[in-house]
């Protein structure tokens, strides 16, 4: 399979129509490329706020209510991009008001044939639980597809290994992100390699790229696609099957042959997602030894 993942930049918006010419555009071009599977960043619905005008997008708490009021159009347009492509679509990750006081961040996963899932962010980061008031949605969860098991964990969830591990099952673990500064991507992208390399799978990150100085929120972003495996038998060295160009917008693409990733769970080299239970038997507690 061929999977495309993004490098997205957030603009203003002028008008619903230019939204969907924009996302259009990007899903037509990943599409007439083969892409089966197209993966958005975190937080890339932040352009939506635009819609609202200058003062509620620059203000963060209308900005949320702003963005949340428009997902449900979002959605039914992911829909029909979805169809009309014959491709699956990990929408970009938006604030969404589901019946609590305050907001999740959720990606929704669409199908060709118009089913829609979602996975909400487990852990929120500094930024989102102590000024933006974003909260913790609902669990982690296995999307059975054609191509095999998916999950997603949304760009800090992919650095906590047992949030990976809940995973376990997953052959491809997307990683859609959205960080301010080039340390931000590179723990999002360890974080991302280290599942891949736990769970023996291939995990998917995309970004969000370039200035909006109209948000507040998302003003400065830094990152690129990649797409990443465990070093390992049939697999690059490197670790790294395909990876963009920092800051630079656009499409990251990736042929993904998933048998391999059968094989190198059987017999890798090494074989980590089989041996992760060991670590329950061998290191309960770390002991304190005194050297003199």
């Amino acid at each position: 399979m061929k999977v495309a993942t993004s490098a997205y930049p957030l603009d203003w918006l002028e008008s619903w129509a230019q939204y969907e010419d924009k996302l259009a555009r990007w899903v037509s071009d990943a599409a007439g490329q083969g892409a089966e599977l197209l993966v958005f960043p975190e937080y890339g619905a932040m352009e939506l706020a635009s819609l609202a005008g200058v003062e509620k997008a620059g203000d963060l708490e209308h900005s949320l209510h702003a963005i949340s009021e428009r997902i449900e159009a979002a959605d039914v347009l992911h829909k029909q991009l979805a169809s009309a492509h014959s491709c699956w679509i990990l929408g970009a990750s938006a604030p969404v008001f589901d019946g609590g006081v305050r907001p999740v961040n959720r990606a929704r996963l669409f199908s060709p044939k118009g089913d829609m899932g979602v996975q909400d962010k487990q852990i929120m980061t500094r930024f989102e639980r102590e000024i933006w008031n974003v909260a913790a949605g609902g669990p982690l969860q296995v999307f059975d597809t054609p191509f095999g098991k998916l999950g997603i964990l949304i760009c800090y969830d992919s650095e906590f290994p047992l949030l990976g591990r809940a995973l376990s099952e997953c052959d491809l673990i997307l990683v859609p992100s959205c960080t301010d500064a080039l340390a931000g991507y590179w723990r999002v992208r360890i974080g991302a390699m280290a599942r891949a390399l736990e769970q023996q799978c291939v995990t998917i990150m995309s970004s969000t790229v370039g200035d909006a100085p109209w948000s507040p929120a998302v003003d400065e972003n830094v990152g690129m696609g990649g797409v990443f495996c465990p070093p390992d038998k049939g697999f690059p060295s490197t670790g790294v099957l395909a990876e963009g160009v920092l800051n630079s917008p656009g499409w990251t693409y990736a042929d993904i042959e998933l048998a391999k990733i059968t094989e190198v769970r059987r017999d890798g080299n090494v074989l980590n997602r089989t041996h992760w239970k060991e670590q329950g038997l061998r290191n309960n507690e770390a002991k304190s030894v005194l050297m003199r």
